[in-house]
């Protein structure tokens, strides 16, 4: 007799309530996953992918309804289940490992005692449970485990609090474990690291896993096999080879063409720069021996160490590393919201003052637009208010003026003009961050500063985005820093790439050389962890 599937999802149909009905967002969903087998649900933002696994874990929100349809885990149908067998299922049953550790942990509580939580609330004793806790942080390769048990979330570095959650995850030894886009805000280098930790726990133990990832690349060289979701319906399903390699609906061919390659095209050079006829145009802004030193005493900690670059008009220069090389300790100077231990930051060939009043005249030039733009774009705030505020700071124009403003901003990052008076929360992460964007052009500065503006956003709204920076750079002249860990984006986009570690830039060059011939062993292994597919 066949074993029954550790997942079985059959028909199912979902819908959240409003004043209009019930729309749908997933329909018609079947799928099984087989013991020890992986997965991957892809698709972009608002495809159903997360409201499926909700779905699975019984934990969507009040507004949502599973219309038909049936779940079965581990032989068990979930819609027969009492709340109590219900809570009971999830972590026995069901493990989850969600996408934002920084939220999805408790922040005043110690990162052992959640670990135990999830043992304890499934009968294991508070002893056993936290001599269990320290074994799964050592697991999952948290050195000192014991030092480490007692610290706090904000204690551990964005690899190490995903480590945490999957210890979570794992620790009642689950049949089946869901994992929501464990690792859509890191670099590839903790990507991987956190990827073979998570199939090397999950193979010894058997877990079934479905990944909810919109990385096709990642779902195919992570799963067995992977099926495309497009508006609530899986379009396509098969081996990852398959899916790689045979493409049979239009949607996943177009996922794979939005794909940025390493062996794609470079951007290309500056003809004065390729045909050596003369320098180039004076940096916008310039760092020399840049040091930032938090703490002190034997506490002390170097972020950055001696940092020199410049970034020249019209022109995009990339920093990459992995979590806590730096980077965006750099950004945060430039920006003039972290003050440097020494060295020194030039605008336009002048020393940046530090007073208030210098720093609000360089704010003019230089624009930030942050990783995630639901958190930087005020809740309570229109999306017309937003762009206008830093206008109505720096004392620009009439509110008349400023309101047409607003218009043409959005006109010109493809917004119509009635989101103006829509808040963030209405709106997709493509279209807030493209309002974070609009907002950064307000006072039309010659630098914006691109902190992982992109990391976050699914294959396809990232190209619109990465199409309209190139536009806009284009339209207005403007030199972009871009901060990133993804590498394929990198060489698409950038003049000039520098390379950091441990506070340090180790290499700089071209795309094309640094791709092609990296002189370092650390660029080298940057590039070897980057997701190659089936």
């Amino acid at each position: 007799m066949t074993a029954h599937p550790a997942l079985s999802v059959s028909d199912l149909h979902v819908g959240f309530r409003s004043r209009r009905g019930l729309s749908p967002a997933v329909r018609g969903v079947s799928f099984d996953i087989a013991r020890g087998e992986t997965l991957a649900l892809v698709g972009e933002s608002g495809s159903g992918k997360s409201t499926t696994a909700s779905a699975v874990n019984r934990l969507l929100p009040d507004t949502a309804e599973i219309s038909s349809g049936r779940i079965v885990v581990d032989g068990r149908d979930i819609a027969e289940l009492q709340p109590r067998e219900l809570q009971a299922l999830r972590g026995a049953g069901i493990g989850l490992v969600p996408q934002d550790p920084m939220t999805n942990l408790n922040p005043v509580m110690r990162v052992g005692d959640q670990i135990a939580e999830a043992l304890e609330v499934h009968g294991t004793s508070a002893s056993d449970a936290r001599k269990r806790a320290l074994n799964l942080l050592e697991a999952v390769g948290i050195a000192d485990a014991v030092v480490r048990s007692r610290q706090y979330p904000h204690e551990f570095s964005g690899g190490m609090r995903q480590r945490v959650l999957i210890a979570i995850g794992l620790a009642s030894r689950p049949a089946l474990l869901i994992a929501d886009e464990p690792t859509s805000a890191l670099d590839v280098t903790i990507q991987r690291r956190i990827l073979d930790l998570l199939d090397e726990l999950t193979g010894d133990l058997g877990t079934a896993v479905l990944l909810i990832t919109h990385d096709l690349t990642l779902a195919a060289e992570r799963a067995d096999r992977v099926a495309v979701m497009q508006n609530g319906e899986i379009v396509e399903i098969g081996t990852a080879r398959e899916v790689m390699h045979s493409p049979q609906h239009e949607y996943t061919r177009r996922l794979l063409a939005a794909i940025p390659g390493t062996t794609a095209t470079p951007r290309p050079s500056d003809p004065a720069e390729s045909h050596g006829t003369g320098p180039g145009p004076a940096p916008l802004l310039e760092v020399r021996n840049l040091v930032k030193v938090f703490g002190g005493g034997h506490t002390a900690y170097t972020a950055v160490d001696g940092v020199s670059l410049a970034i020249p008009p019209g022109r995009t220069v990339s920093i990459v590393g992995e979590s806590g090389s730096g980077k965006s300790t750099v950004a945060n100077m430039l920006l003039g919201l972290e003050t440097p231990t020494s060295g020194d930051v030039l605008v336009g060939g002048q020393p940046r003052g530090t007073g208030r009043r210098a720093l609000k005249a360089v704010r003019r030039q230089i624009q930030p637009v942050f990783q995630n733009p639901y958190a930087s774009l005020d809740p309570r705030y229109t999306v017309g208010r937003s762009i206008a505020e830093p206008m109505a700071v720096h004392g620009i124009g009439t509110k008349e003026a400023r309101r047409a403003r607003v218009a043409e901003l959005l006109d010109q990052v493809a917004l119509p003009a009635e989101v103006a008076d829509r808040h963030p929360h209405q709106l997709s992460g493509g279209q807030r961050q493209r309002v974070a964007i609009a907002r950064a052009l307000s006072l039309e500065p010659d630098l914006v500063v691109l902190d992982e503006a992109v990391s976050a956003l699914d294959v396809l709204v990232q190209q619109q985005i990465l199409e309209l920076l190139a536009r806009l750079q284009s339209e207005l002249g403007l030199a972009y820093l871009f901060i990133s860990h993804d590498l394929a984006v990198v060489r698409m986009i950038s003049d000039e790439v520098h390379v950091m570690q441990a506070g340090k830039i180790v290499e700089s060059g071209s795309p094309e050389t640094l791709f092609t011939s990296p002189q370092e062993d650390y660029t080298r292994e940057l590039l070897a962890a980057i997701p190659q597919g089936a």
